[in-house]
């Protein structure tokens, strides 16, 4: 009898569980970035589902190093969606009326940061359910790049290139001819798949427009690129043209220099010259000291002589003193007080004696 119990009580607790279903599969959404991720989930209640409704969904993000986030909860007829700063106002429910059934979401302008494993719960007592929605955000490629590396000349060997700037592996290339016969030089069909087809030996044939088409799970892009392989250039005479031009700059540069240096020196010798001429040379002697410096030596030996041959003595004296030393104005400069009044008085001595 106890085990009979048992029993129905295991399946009334059964049926209340399944009273509530979310009818959407656990699956796996993959969206380029930028676009928006539609995340189902849908529900049906019984009638034995009185209780209040309560939506809720978590987010694990992929590092696993945060744990479950809340993004977005329905709970007594409100929405509340400021719990997940990253996602902050990027989510929000689809149906105006969500009582209907329908509680899934939208998750607009995905970034990279968004993918994560996303969880709907759905609680309306004594009914609950909840299904998980892996979503994967890939980036398409863009910015392809299409370039020749190497010399594009007959005989010569060199590569062509596409390079993508962005785009989440995995990365599928595809080559073609746009020109000409269109077809492709056998030779390089093991390469139409690959990023980089290696030219060997390179022909006029081969000159034409191509395209590299990038593409992976969420998008494409193309890049188009001219090939004109030419004969081979005159080598020696560019590369004996680029040295002459070097060496002929060389020189030109030399002389600019040699020029500027010889005329700072002359600069600086012009300059030293002056302030020696300044400093250096004395100012030319005076006249006038030149005539009491000789009145003054004849003028101590006339305390020896005697009246009698001072009149002949004094003639003599007079006739000796050089007249342009009287005559000519002096071409010293002004002479200080104490110098003058020694001159005067040397000349007023001299009159004196003459007289």
């Amino acid at each position: 009898m106890a085990l009979l119990l048992r029993f129905v009580l295991l399946c009334g607790v059964a049926d209340f569980a399944r009273s509530l279903t979310i009818i959407n599969p656990e699956q796996m959404i993959e969206k380029a970035k930028g676009e928006t991720a539609y995340l189902p989930c849908k529900f049906t209640v019984s009638d034995e589902d009185q209780g209040p409704l309560d939506i809720e969904w978590l987010l694990s993000p992929a590092d696993n190093q945060k744990p479950d986030q809340v993004i977005i909860l329905y709970s007594g007829d409100k929405i509340y969606v400021d719990y997940y700063q990253d996602l902050k106002g990027r989510v929000h429910f689809t149906s105006n009326d969500i009582t209907s059934g329908d509680a899934s979401i939208n998750v607009t302008n995905l970034q990279l940061s968004d993918i994560g494993i996303y969880q709907c719960k759905v609680k309306k007592a004594p009914g609950v359910a909840n299904k998980k929605v892996q979503l994967t955000v890939l980036v398409k490629p863009s910015g392809i790049r299409c370039f020749i590396d190497g010399s594009e000349e007959i005989g010569n060997d060199f590569k062509l290139k596409c390079e993508p700037k962005e785009g989440s592996l995995p990365l599928r290339y595809e080559w073609q001819k746009l020109s000409d016969s269109q077809k492709m030089p056998d030779s390089w069909l093991p390469e139409m798949t690959s990023p980089v087809i290696s030219v060997k030996n390179a022909t006029s044939e081969y000159s034409g427009t191509y395209s590299c088409t990038v593409r992976n799970r969420v998008g494409s892009d193309q890049c188009l690129l001219r090939l004109d392989v030419v004969p081979p250039s005159n080598r020696a005479g560019t590369i004996a043209g680029a040295i002459i031009g070097t060496l002929l700059a060389l020189v030109l540069i030399g002389c600019i220099v040699f020029c500027c240096h010889k005329k700072r020196r002359e600069e600086k010798y012009e300059k030293e010259v002056h302030h020696d001429i300044r400093e250096d040379v004395p100012p030319p002697k005076s006249r006038t000291s030149t005539a009491r410096s000789y009145i003054g030596s004849n003028h101590s030996s006339l305390g020896s002589m005697s009246p009698s041959n001072m009149e002949g003595y004094s003639k003599t004296l007079y006739n000796q003193v050089p007249s342009e030393d009287f005559e000519r104005a002096p071409q010293s400069p002004t002479l200080p007080p104490a110098k003058t009044w020694r001159m005067y008085s040397c000349c007023c001595v001299a009159k004196h004696v003459f007289v």
